[in-house]
C-alpha cells in the first residue's frame, strides 16, 4: 500500500527547502505528499528576506480538512510558525492522532535568520514534543530547546532531549566538522550512532527538511524507527552527493532529491 504523508510546513519559493522540499521526498521514496501550509517565506539560495505566517484557525483547517477526507498515515512537521498557529497544531493532532508525528523544529534558517521566536518555542515544548514519535533538531535547534550549549557529546545531548518528554530524538550533526557526518539516534532502549562519509558540497539547502521527511516516509512503510533513521540518512547522503549535478541559484543550492530517478 502506498503511504499518504502529511507535511505542515512553510513554503520556500526557490523550491529546496519547506513544503517543496517535503513533497519532493515524499515523491521519490514512494509516497503520496499532501501539505498544509503554515507561512509562506520569501527566500532564495542566499537567504530569507520575508516571512508572512497565515492565520493559525487557517492552518489547523488544512490540516483538519485533509484528515476529514484521505487516510493519514504519517504526520511530518516543519517550520509551525506563531505559539498560536503550534497550540491550534497541537490540539488538532492531539484529537486526531495520527500514529506517526515526525517534528522538525526548524527555529533558524540556514543563513542564520530567525524563523520560530521565544514564545513559539515555549508553545512548541508544551504543545508538540509530547506528541511526536521523533524529533529531529540539529545542534543549534537543539540548544535553544535545552536552553544550555553543545559540549561536543551528541549522546549525552539526545539523551537530555529525550527528558523533555519525547519518544525518541534524531540528533543530527551536519553543523559540526569532520570528515564523516555523525547524527545520534536515541530512545527509551538504545542509543545509537549513525555515521556516512560527509559530503563536501555548498549544496545543502534543505537538508534538515528532507531527512525528517524521509524518515516520515520510511516510517509509515513499516520500517523500525532506527531502521528508519539509517535509511532516512543514506537517502540525505546520496541527494547530497548528487547535488552538484543540479544548477540552482548562486548560493547554498538545494539537494538532488530524484538522484536515483533521473538519468
Amino acid at each position: 500500500m502506498i503511504p499518504n504523508v502529511l507535511s505542515i510546513a512553510g513554503s520556500d519559493p526557490s523550491g529546496g527547502a519547506g513544503i517543496q522540499a517535503d513533497l519532493k521526498t515524499f515523491a521519490a521514496l514512494g509516497a503520496y505528499g499532501m501539505a498544509a501550509m503554515t507561512a509562506l517565506t520569501a527566500q532564495n539560495t542566499q537567504g530569507v528576506t520575508g516571512v508572512h505566517e497565515l492565520p493559525p484557525d487557517f492552518v489547523a483547517k488544512q490540516v483538519e480538512t485533509v484528515f476529514d477526507d484521505i487516510r493519514v498515515d504519517a504526520v511530518k512537521i516543519g517550520m509551525a510558525g506563531s505559539g498560536n498557529t503550534i497550540t491550534q497544531l497541537g490540539d488538532v493532532l492531539q484529537k486526531r492522532k495520527p500514529s506517526i508525528i515526525i517534528l522538525d523544529p526548524v527555529m533558524v534558517a540556514q543563513s542564520g535568520d530567525a524563523l520560530l521566536s521565544d514564545e513559539a518555542v515555549g508553545r512548541l515544548k508544551i504543545a508538540l514534543l509530547p506528541l511526536a514519535s521523533v524529533v529531529t533538531p540539529n545542534i543549534p535547534e537543539a540548544e535553544i530547546l535545552l536552553g544550555k550549549k553543545f559540549d561536543g557529546d551528541m549522546e549525552y545531548f539526545a539523551q537530555q532531549i529525550l527528558k523533555l518528554g519525547v519518544r525518541a530524538v534524531l540528533l543530527k550533526g551536519g553543523h559540526l566538522k569532520g570528515e564523516t557526518a555523525k547524527d545520534v539516534f536515541a530512545d527509551a532502549k538504545q542509543t545509537i550512532t549513525l555515521e556516512e562519509k560527509r559530503v563536501k558540497t555548498k549544496h545543502n539547502h534543505g537538508t534538515g527538511c528532507t531527512l525528517s521527511s524521509a524518515l516520515a516516509v520510511y516510517m509509515a512503510k513499516g520500517l523500525p524507527v532506527d531502521e528508519a533513521a539509517r535509511a532516512a540518512k543514506r537517502y540525505v547522503t546520496g541527494a547530497l552527493r548528487k547535488a552538484e549535478k543540479l544548477k540552482v541559484g548562486h548560493g547554498a543550492g538545494p539537494l538532488h532529491h530524484f538522484y536515483a530517478l533521473w538519468k
